[in-house]
């Protein structure tokens, strides 16, 4: 069995313990699985993250340890052609790749690295459907000028959208997002406080603006630069320095459709653009969730050698870089709100890294601010699995087990998500686009503090 991703930290689990029950096959792949335990923690109601599958459907098969009986059935067998058993392949699909079994778990199974490696199995063997693969290719049809009116016409007409779901699978009930440039071709204002720029830089710092941002919500990149500007930081855009080439990017489509080759190209396209900041010691700063953290977790699987070790010591989250800074006494700048009342819906990416924390203690320091952050699960959009026809009901049903509730119990408050999926499906929801923290921050700006 030819593995995609480097599974060698798992090269010792399970050694000597007679119960482990490491399936015959798959090597270190396989003592990955093994790492269950069995005690069904991931099948209880309530709070937490894990498992949204099973949440809504009850059904212990579509837990993370169900999902880990199946593929050790599959593992076990002498046919690689198990890993493919419909059975395990519905289970497989129905994994939103959420990482709250990463967290919650005692034993830190990680399905969401797990279902990745067993998408590019099938892909190898041509078992993903074409939707897979425009899915991978998003950050390359995104540079296609037509695609966004093509997006318009569709969520327009009901027709199209009925055409697309038979010959693709993606849901009529599901707008698609629209890219900002395919609209009115305004970018949105940001409000800018009237604020002294800083003529000392603190430090240099390199912010990433990734795919999501860059065409749907590049106000949020704006606000984001300003504000560690306003704060006297010097802020480096990462570029490729190929202008003939496509505008960096992380590989998570790729990765999380199964093209792993796909993958590890962008990542090593990235890493080496980011080597020369990696050299001074700057600080990589980025504000998607679900891209920004792939730099500190899944390119650690890609055989990138050291430097993915050395990167993820130096990525953070925007407000992960603000909790720090103010914990240093380097942040200058105060927050004010006039009593507003704000509900954060956190990303489940960020929750799997305690990224929450870095969000409550920045908008702590906000005065004047209502804030709470809303206990859910994953919002149900997780990429493309909302937006997939047999997937929507369960997207929707992810969404009312505390999201949706949560936002009609307040429709009067300010929504912030970090997330594009999340984004989207609290919008789709008709709850309106949140705000990201970035523009929300940018645009509470009173005044310099001393230092």
């Amino acid at each position: 069995m030819k593995l995609f991703l480097d599974w060698s930290a798992y090269q010792n689990a399970g050694m000597g313990d007679a119960y482990a029950d490491i399936p015959k096959n798959g090597g270190d792949f396989a003592k990955a699985v093994a790492v269950c335990i069995g005690s069904r923690q991931c099948e209880q109601a309530g709070k937490g993250v894990m498992c949204p599958s099973f949440k809504v459907s009850e059904n212990p098969a579509l837990s993370p340890g169900g999902r880990v009986r199946l593929l050790k059935t599959a593992l076990n067998a002498a046919d690689d052609k198990a890993l493919f058993d419909p059975e395990l392949a519905e289970a497989m699909s129905l994994c939103v790749s959420c990482k709250g079994c990463k967290r919650e778990c005692e034993n830190e199974v990680d399905m969401a690295l797990i279902k990745a490696e067993y998408l590019a199995q099938r892909r190898q063997a041509g078992g993903l459907p074409l939707r897979h693969t425009l899915w991978a290719h998003a950050p390359k049809w995104l540079n296609w000028p037509l695609l966004g009116k093509l997006v318009i016409w569709r969520n327009r007409h009901a027709w199209l959208a009925r055409v697309a779901e038979r010959l693709l699978g993606i849901s009529a009930e599901a707008p698609l997002p629209v890219p900002i440039d395919a609209g009115s071709g305004k970018k949105p204002a940001v409000k800018s406080p009237f604020l002294p720029e800083s003529n000392t830089p603190i430090q240099e710092v390199v912010l990433f603006v990734d795919t999501f941002n860059r065409h749907f919500n590049p106000a949020a990149a704006e606000a984001a630069s300003n504000l560690l500007e306003k704060a006297g930081y010097k802020v480096q855009k990462l570029e490729s320095g190929d202008k003939r080439k496509a505008p960096l990017c992380c590989g998570r489509t790729y990765f999380a459709n199964g093209m792993i080759d796909q993958a590890k190209a962008e990542a090593t396209r990235l890493v080496q653009a980011l080597q020369p900041h990696l050299d001074a010691g700057r600080w990589i700063i980025g504000l998607e969730p679900s891209c920004i953290l792939s730099l500190r977790d899944e390119y650690l699987n890609l055989g990138l050698g050291p430097v993915a070790t050395k990167l993820a010591e130096r990525v953070l989250l925007l407000e992960e870089f603000i909790a720090r800074e103010q914990t240093a006494k380097r942040w200058p700048l105060s927050f004010k709100s006039d009593g507003e009342r704000l509900l954060v819906h956190g990303h489940c990416h960020q929750k799997a890294v305690g990224a929450m924390k870095a969000m409550r203690k920045v908008l702590k320091t906000v005065d004047g601010l209502d804030f709470e952050l809303i206990e859910s699960s994953c919002c149900g959009m997780a990429g493309h699995f909302g937006l997939e026809a047999e997937h929507y009901a369960d997207s929707q049903a992810m969404a009312e087990l505390a999201l949706f509730p949560a936002l009609r119990a307040e429709p009067q408050a300010t929504v912030v998500a970090n997330g594009f999926s999340c984004q989207q499906q609290i919008n789709n929801g008709g709850f309106g686009k949140p705000r990201h923290i970035a523009a929300f921050l940018y645009a509470a700006i009173t005044q310099p503090e001393p230092l």
